[in-house]
């Protein structure tokens, strides 16, 4: 059995205090079975150090992306066509429309989302897409700028059945975090239920968004073994069988990713 943490946030973990280093995170997901990793990029201030810190570990990819949130100064469009032509960049985001943090800034954030597929596009790499209560904004701007061509995934989907439908249909996978254990989140597990097993991936987003039993500690990617096991629940199939799928999906979806 091998599981991926398709969603992480490495370089944003407390090292020195609740965590020793990377390369013990590392080693504690490894001895749970969790054997490779996206880092995924906010901004691009910290993309470089991201980059850096991960460069020894080949076992961890990278993404290169400002998050909707993180709008100031807001996206260099050509600076991160540069920086997400590195090697080791295996998809773009994450991006996408946060209207349930900050619905004062919607124009900014489509913006920027736009620009970030256009830039998906001339490197031919998926997207990373992150969306709270705009269902309706980011699919009409997928469509709109043809996302479809390179695919990607809606990461820590909470959002309903029919926009998984939808995304699904553009090429799009949908991706787990530990949101799926809480007692409140009963219909997305409806959702995880419902959702084909060909499109589904699993993830922490470390260091945020611990699962049961783990609430109120720092996440890390030797947790996601716990969401993983929580959707093979759900599903009523093993964790094996579960940790197949989604570990074949994401290296379907992230060709640039080799294991």
């Amino acid at each position: 059995m091998l599981l991926v943490d398709s969603h992480c946030h490495l370089d944003r973990l407390s090292y020195g205090s609740k965590q020793t280093d990377l390369a013990d995170v590392l080693a504690k997901a490894a001895a749970r079975q969790v054997g490779y990793f996206l880092c995924v990029s906010v901004t691009q201030q910290q993309f470089p150090d991201m980059l850096l810190a991960i460069a020894p570990h080949s076992q961890v990819f990278a993404s290169c992306g400002v998050h909707p949130l993180n709008q100031d100064p807001g996206v260099d469009a050509p600076l991160l066509l540069e920086q997400a032509k590195d090697p080791r960049v295996v998809a773009i985001g994450e991006t996408g429309l946060d209207y349930f943090y900050s619905p004062e800034n919607k124009e900014v954030q489509q913006a920027s989302f736009r620009e970030h597929i256009r830039v998906a596009l001339a490197l031919n790499k998926p997207l990373i897409i992150h969306t709270r209560d705009a269902q309706e904004d980011t699919l009409r701007i997928m469509a709109e700028e043809g996302a479809e061509q390179v695919g990607g995934v809606l990461h820590c989907f909470t959002e309903s059945l029919d926009m998984a439908k939808a995304a699904m249909a553009m090429g799009f996978y949908i991706s787990i975090s530990g949101i799926v254990t809480f007692k409140s989140a009963t219909a997305l597990q409806e959702v995880v239920k419902a959702l084909p097993l060909e499109r589904l991936l699993v993830e922490t987003d470390a260091p945020y968004l611990a699962p049961v039993p783990y609430r109120g500690r720092e996440n890390e990617p030797a947790f996601v073994v716990e969401v993983a096991q929580f959707i093979a629940d759900l599903r009523q199939i093993s964790l094996a069988t579960l940790a197949e799928a989604t570990s074949r999906n994401f290296f379907t979806l992230f060709s640039l990713a080799k294991p």
